[in-house]
């Protein structure tokens, strides 16, 4: 079977990047715009600067504001609503993963029969709808980047994961002035997800030479910057290389695939609406404690990507050496050490096993797993 590598059409990176984008819809004579945001985003400079801009050009916009963390079937179902009325030309997503799932959810139905649910799992044949054009407000999702959809089916308690690539936006953008707004503890977790991407992908039993390079640049990228953006926000540059390490973390996993550190994190995101970021982080060290062994060598590239001097360390050590230090780097940046702070308790996890189990991210894992595996591995992250 061949290898096949996904992308957006057009990618707009750096300072003023939005600008680039509103002329890239003047250029395509689209004149009047549907914009999911959510309500916190819409207050902010950076919404208003791209208001701006669509007025300068006389484009018109119609603005849904309703998402939330962790979106639903409920909210898409009303972003479709407001879609359909709207009539616009194009969408534009601004905000984190949470808004542009959304928006890719709306894609999906301005051309294919609902409800969402049907979508759930891999569907490579879906028909294309609405242009979308994705301007990220956080670095870690690579929501802009990839064919993933996350939706909550509340009556399941489902994080549904939906892959088609025709969900990938036609003009991905990452302008750091869209990221100077994000708090300390997004920061830290929305990084931390993007940490977790390139590790998954570069040990995934989908990995090729053709994502292993942007894999470890991520992981580089990422354990150098994050710290400097969570202390400093109002640092571009390093808003600027965190948005670069994300959309390659992004750009690796979307071809490569993820593994079990996003099937065990999407269930407690969907039962009690963790941040997903979060979740990961701390999943990360102790999933990838159980898989270490099965692909050693890859780990202890992955310690040198984290900086670690490994050249007197055996590939065993070397390896080990690679979960401390992401162990290290999540306290440094803030991720609480379990779940057990943020109100989780043994009972909560039976529900989990199943549905982590039947995740579409499972199968890319490097190792299997059994029901007792993912039972233990939630307990040794509480």
């Amino acid at each position: 079977m061949s290898f096949m590598l996904a992308l957006p059409r057009i990618s707009m990176s750096g300072k003023d990047a939005m600008n680039d984008a509103v002329e890239w819809l003047a250029q395509k004579n689209m004149r009047s715009i549907f914009l999911l945001t959510d309500p916190i985003l819409r207050k902010l400079d950076g919404l208003q600067s791209l208001l701006r801009q669509l007025k300068a050009r006389q484009i018109t916009y119609t603005i849904f504001d309703t998402i939330g963390p962790n979106p639903t079937v409920a909210m898409v179902d009303a972003a479709y609503a407001a879609f359909r009325a709207a009539n616009p030309d194009a969408l534009i997503a601004y905000g984190g993963g949470s808004v542009i799932d959304t928006a890719k959810a709306v894609r999906i139905l301005s051309a294919n029969p609902g409800p969402i649910n049907l979508y759930e799992g891999v569907h490579q044949e879906l028909k294309y709808g609405s242009p979308l054009i994705a301007i990220t407000t956080t670095s870690g999702t690579a929501a802009e980047v990839t064919s993933n959809a996350v939706i909550t089916d509340t009556e399941r308690h489902v994080k549904m994961v939906i892959i088609s690539h025709s969900t990938i936006p036609d003009v991905a953008v990452n302008d750091p002035l869209a990221l100077v707004s994000m708090p300390k503890g997004t920061t830290a977790a929305t990084g931390m997800d993007a940490l977790t991407h390139a590790v998954e992908a570069y040990v995934s039993k989908g990995a090729h030479a053709l994502t292993n390079p942007t894999a470890l640049e991520a992981i580089r990228i990422i354990k150098h910057w994050l710290p400097i953006a969570c202390e400093n926000g109002q640092n571009l540059e390093a808003r600027e290389q965190m948005a670069n390490g994300q959309f390659l973390a992004g750009m690796a996993f979307n071809s490569a695939g993820l593994g079990c550190v996003h099937s065990l994190a999407h269930q407690p995101g969907a039962t009690h609406n963790l941040p997903h970021g979060v979740c990961n982080a701390i999943l990360l060290p102790v999933v990838e404690e159980f898989n270490r062994d099965a692909v050693p060598e890859r780990f202890a590239e992955i310690a040198k990507a984290l900086g670690v001097d490994t050249s007197a360390m055996s590939i065993e050590d070397a390896s080990r050496a690679a979960l401390t230090a992401i162990r290290e780097l999540s306290q440094k940046v803030g991720i609480p050490s379990g779940f057990a702070k943020l109100g989780i308790v043994p009972g909560d996890i039976e529900c989990w096993i199943e549905p982590a189990l039947k995740d579409p991210c499972t199968p890319c894992n490097p190792k299997n797993l059994t029901p007792d595996d993912v039972r233990n591995l939630y307990l040794k992250a509480l």
